[in-house]
């Protein structure tokens, strides 16, 4: 049983932090976040010391990547093979050592693109063993009814402290020391965040039976083909992905600026809008109870949620566009603090790790499709049709989710 301390007075979205090993695992994840938004900064401002442009930081932000990408699914069997706690300390471990090393390389005048673009590989083949793990061990730490507010608020964390204090630090000690220095504090960042976790106990894990990593593969996909739920949400997130991410990432910059006359600061207040809607988003969803008909609040919320990105190619106030992507941020960060919850409460436990990674996997699949794609058909068709599409076309999709694969029927036949 999870080590608890302090009143069950707290407000609900509190709770999870009566537990000792819980709040630790907290802890641990609010440092990891805010270094990783140091991280970012500090890679970019390093490519341009370096005397790089565009193409070099897309190199090293493609072996980020890549790196990522190569191991998600590894870092799954893992999680679900080894120590979840152990392979957290492995990921802070390394990625300590990753940003000290550009750093030291960055301080010394002794880094290079290449060397820059590897370390940022290690780092992202890293951060693929993150999340499984991270998602396994939190119901093994909490009681079911308390995971949906751990999950807002690791929805919170991530725009808070890895999209707004992170990058706000890196910007101060780029501008005053320079990049080194903030590589540095990066790898201070990750050192924080791995002191909790040297203290975090958690329950004894289950035996298994010997296999191989293929068979345990296997195991997965096999899951995720039989299981309808699972299959019919991560086949409507592969197409909202391709239809949304690209937009957002590629054309949003562009229509700041043709259509409402922003520079760089108009754009950077749109991003902390959809990200403050995100926050505000996983917390409203945190503080209440799981829906009953989870599967369809969550269906929805991504697909009537994002129909105000409609509007954004029509939008020619930055306050009005500013609105429109916090509300579809909001929608957005309230479906993923529900997805998360469901998949830590009816996945096996002993397939969770695979999952997670499979969810992770597919989540990144089509993101470089979507960003390579929203260029050429922004060109071809212009930015307000383009939005107009992202908004519109998930809706139907998801409609057609949950009646093809009778969700409704499955959430009333499995509540939570």
């Amino acid at each position: 049983m999870p080590v608890t301390t302090g009143t069950s007075r707290l407000p609900r979205a509190l709770r999870p932090f009566r537990h000792r090993d819980y709040a630790l695992l907290a802890a641990s994840m609010a440092a990891s976040l805010f270094a990783s938004g140091l991280w970012i900064v500090a890679l970019v401002y390093q490519v341009i010391e370096l005397g790089g442009g565009p193409a070099q930081l897309s190199l090293v932000s493609a072996a980020a990547a890549t790196g990522l990408l190569l191991s998600v699914l590894l870092g799954g069997v893992a999680a679900d093979r080894i120590s979840r706690r152990l392979l957290l300390r492995l990921v802070e471990t390394v990625r300590i050592a990753m940003a000290g090393l550009a750093a030291g390389l960055a301080l010394t005048g002794t880094l290079e693109l290449w060397s820059l673009a590897a370390v940022a590989f290690v780092v992202g083949a890293a951060e693929a063993f993150f999340f499984p793990a991270y998602s396994a061990v939190l119901p093994t730490l909490l009681p079911a009814d308390e995971l949906l507010a751990a999950n807002g608020l690791e929805g919170i964390l991530r725009p808070v402290a890895m999209y707004a204090a992170g990058p706000a630090l890196a910007g101060v000690l780029v501008a005053g020391f320079g990049p080194g220095y903030a590589l540095g504090g990066a790898a201070a960042g990750y050192l924080l965040a791995l002191v909790p976790l040297l203290f975090m106990r958690v329950p004894p894990e289950t035996e298994r039976e010997p296999s191989s990593v293929l068979s345990d593969l296997g195991e997965g996909f096999r899951y995720f083909l039989h299981t309808g739920w699972l299959f019919a949400t991560l086949l409507f997130a592969v197409l909202l992905v391709l239809l949304v991410i690209g937009p957002i990432e590629v054309l949003l910059p562009f229509a700041v600026r043709d259509q409402t006359a922003s520079g760089p600061g108009g754009y950077a207040l749109v991003l902390a809008l959809f990200g403050a809607g995100g926050a505000v988003g996983s917390l409203l969803a945190s503080v209440g109870r799981m829906p009953r008909r989870y599967l369809t609040v969550m269906i929805l919320l991504w697909g009537v949620g994002g129909v105000p990105l409609a509007l954004v190619g029509f939008a020619d106030q930055l306050w009005t566009m500013g609105a429109i992507v916090a509300v579809v941020g909001a929608a957005h960060g309230a479906a993923m603090v529900i997805w998360g919850t469901l998949l830590q409460r009816r996945v096996p436990p002993h397939l969770l790790g695979r999952v997670s990674s499979l969810d992770f996997f597919v989540s990144l699949a089509l993101m470089p499709v979507s960003t390579a794609l929203a260029g050429p058909v922004g060109e071809a068709v212009g930015i307000p049709t383009t939005f107009l599409l992202a908004g519109l076309v998930p809706l139907p999709l998801a409609v057609l989710a949950l009646l093809i694969w009778r969700l409704p029927k499955d959430e009333l036949a499995h509540p939570l």
